[in-house]
């Protein structure tokens, strides 16, 4: 039967306006088929009727105790008190906040493309409860069944912050796109922050990663290792047969799969809040490195000036240069030109070509405009442009470090040489 069927059918059991009232009817219920009921409930999946129709609940509860990869659920307690205790700003941070007011959230979809032809087949989430983490997933039973199934989702909602991996893109928009078919039967979805993890990843680790997949950072940082785990692209094809055979056995390693994905997020945000706060147990230079850079990125320069100073100290590797980089050019936009002048120097004498080429350039321009010394401009410009050619062997440069607008910067400074000599 057509989702738009489903709708017709079952406006006899929905009031009407804004009043989003349930009507469980028992005498109805017990006229619903609900294929292997007894085998759904041994894994604690239970039906949840709206009129006619229903969908799958799943819940789950794990002491906060409980340790997925290196940290337990009890230090993400610890990772928002670091938040509201402390003075830093940036957008991971839920200060503000109280634990239970997050809400790790991912779905399972017959596709990964966008559209109403896209289905979620399930909602999944876990929350802080009293001394628990609660999880839940709703979980679609057959094609037409939308309207319990985000009914029940919505109906108890009540979170500030969706954290999500990789959300803001896929899952959430998937959610307003379906619940655009319901919305006149279900209640309204609430207006959510959103911590997007994703690009948090890739922000601090794409230079050790080939692939930003949570389970790449499941078990390349978080200490996660998935035993048995169904791959996440197979989901749909499970979803089908299911369809087909409603047998729950392939949904139920796709709720898994599920489930530890949800669980993931918690660990994740911890590990992130860990990192950026400064109190990871063992944060590489690199790590470090990389919150200085996301700091400097954000405007937080005393922030970024901390972690980035830290990570030049005593070495003078790449890592190093990036920093001492990334801190020339934010004393560049603070106009402090001694500084900024020092720093580039640094840059430009370190043998590392491409950066050596910003640096170079970043050097004649503060000698030609604001020290006013042509001649080291003008030495700046000469070796900016020997980095360049070597560079464009590998792939033609763009913008101000091109060969071509380095020469008409060589010529100009030519020029005033021969007009101001000395």
């Amino acid at each position: 039967m057509s989702l738009k069927n489903k709708l017709n059918r079952l406006k006899p059991h929905m009031s009407g306006g804004n009043h989003y009232s349930r009507h469980d009817e028992p005498s109805h219920q017990a006229d619903i088929d609900v294929p292997y009921r007894e085998r759904w409930a041994a894994e604690n999946v239970h039906p949840y009727f709206l009129g006619q129709d229903y969908c799958f609940i799943r819940e789950i509860s794990y002491p906060l105790s409980y340790k997925h990869g290196n940290y337990r659920f009890q230090d993400f307690l610890t990772a928002v008190e670091i938040w509201n205790k402390g003075t830093i700003n940036h957008p991971l941070s839920s200060s503000g906040f109280r634990p239970e007011e997050l809400f790790f959230f991912d779905t399972e979809t017959t596709g990964l493309g966008g559209g109403v032809g896209n289905t979620i087949f399930l909602l999944g989430y876990a929350s802080i409860t009293n001394d628990h983490l609660v999880l839940r997933q709703h979980i679609l039973p057959y094609p037409g069944a939308e309207i319990p199934l985000y009914y029940s989702f919505l109906e108890n909602v009540n979170y500030k912050t969706l954290v999500t991996y990789n959300g803001k893109a896929f899952d959430w928009p998937q959610v307003k796109t379906r619940h655009t078919l319901v919305r006149d039967h279900v209640p309204k979805l609430p207006a959510f922050g959103h911590f997007d993890l994703f690009h948090a990843a890739r922000r601090m680790w794409k230079h050790k990663l080939d692939r930003l997949k949570l389970s790449m950072v499941e078990k390349e940082v978080l200490g996660i290792r998935r035993e048995g785990d169904v791959p996440g692209f197979l989901a749909p094809m499970i979803y089908f047969d299911f369809i087909e055979s409603k047998n729950p056995d392939g949904m139920l390693s796709v709720l898994k799969h599920n489930e530890i994905d949800i669980l993931s997020l918690v660990s994740l945000y911890t590990h992130l809040t860990f990192q950026i706060c400064g109190t990871a147990p063992a944060q590489t230079r690199r790590e470090t490195y990389e919150v200085g850079r996301w700091f400097a990125a954000i405007g937080e320069k005393e922030e970024a000036k901390k972690r980035l100073t830290a990570v030049t100290e005593r070495h003078q590797d790449l890592t190093a240069i990036q920093a001492t980089l990334v801190l020339a050019r934010q004393a560049k936009k603070d106009q402090a030109w001694e500084q900024a002048q020092k720093l580039f120097s640094i840059v430009a004498q370190s043998g590392y070509e491409k950066i050596g080429l910003e640096a170079c350039i970043e050097l004649a321009k503060i000698y030609e405009h604001r020290i006013i010394d042509y001649q080291k401009a003008f030495d700046y410009c000469n070796q900016a442009m020997y980095h360049s050619k070597l560079i464009s062997k590998q792939g033609k440069l763009t913008g101000e470090m091109s060969v071509e607008l380095l020469q008409h910067r060589q010529k100009r400074l030519e020029l005033k040489l021969k007009k101001f000599p000395g």
